[in-house]
């Protein structure tokens, strides 16, 4: 059975930093393409980041490019998002998700992830 578990989350000052983890379990992670994810509170889930299945390819919402660095280590089927210079509007719950796509493509919508963790709250105050 495919795991996703997430940690990392909390409250942090704008301006400050954290690290998310994903551990994953149950399935081949390092063939898979997987991304970040975040829904605040009244809003539809968005794209954060996307990482491909080596790691070669990264991706990012241009309102997190710069900010934040999602990597991967397929030995330890591990993935992480480093979140710095944090805002308020970061302020979600992040999930982690896994494709089983092929395609050579990384997706960058929901539809395209096919397991899911249960997320961890960011809450980032003023």
């Amino acid at each position: 059975q495919v795991q996703l578990v997430e940690s990392g989350g909390g409250l942090v000052q704008a301006g400050g930093s954290l690290r998310l983890s994903c551990a994953a379990s149950g399935g081949t992670f390092s063939s898979w393409p997987m991304g970040w994810f975040r829904q605040a509170p009244g809003k539809e889930r968005e794209f954060v980041a996307a990482i491909s299945r080596i790691g070669g390819g990264t991706y990012y919402a241009d309102s997190v490019k710069g900010r934040f660095t999602i990597s991967r280590d397929s030995a330890k089927n591990t993935l992480t998002l480093q979140m710095s210079s944090l805002k308020p509007e970061d302020t979600a719950v992040y999930s982690c998700a896994a494709s089983r796509s092929t395609s050579a493509l990384v997706p960058r919508t929901t539809s395209g992830y096919d397991y899911w963790g249960q997320g961890t709250q960011v809450i980032v105050s003023s």
